[in-house]
């Protein structure tokens, strides 16, 4: 399984569209927002800035986890577009604690973002 190019959120445009209007899933370490597209597929969107996690090797560990992540559960985030953005204090915590996470988010959005 690959994260290929059309599963990525690539022009600014298609950032506005989901930040313009979205579905919206929050915790202590992420947020995750998601907007319904017209495509089979999900997409997914990666904001993760320096500002909030600031050394490289925890941003790269963050996007790294997010896209297997996303890879898991495309399936039932089919025909939405999703962009997750990281809050202050992510890094600190385990592989085990984002995943679980990151899954919660996938199965909120994916239940109440279909098609709305």
């Amino acid at each position: 399984y690959q994260f290929t190019r059309q599963q990525r959120l690539l022009k600014s445009s298609e950032y506005k569209s989901v930040f313009d209007q979205p579905c919206k899933s929050s915790d202590r370490y992420l947020t995750v927002l998601a907007k319904a597209n017209a495509r089979d597929y999900a997409r997914l969107g990666l904001a993760i800035t320096k500002k909030r996690v600031k050394l490289a090797v925890a941003r790269n560990r963050l996007k790294r986890l997010t896209r297997e992540s996303f890879r898991h559960h495309s399936l039932c985030l089919a025909g939405l577009d999703c962009v997750v953005l990281a809050k202050s204090g992510v890094a600190q915590v385990n592989n085990r604690t984002l995943l679980r996470s990151l899954a919660k988010h996938w199965q909120y959005l994916s239940r109440r973002c279909k098609k709305s």
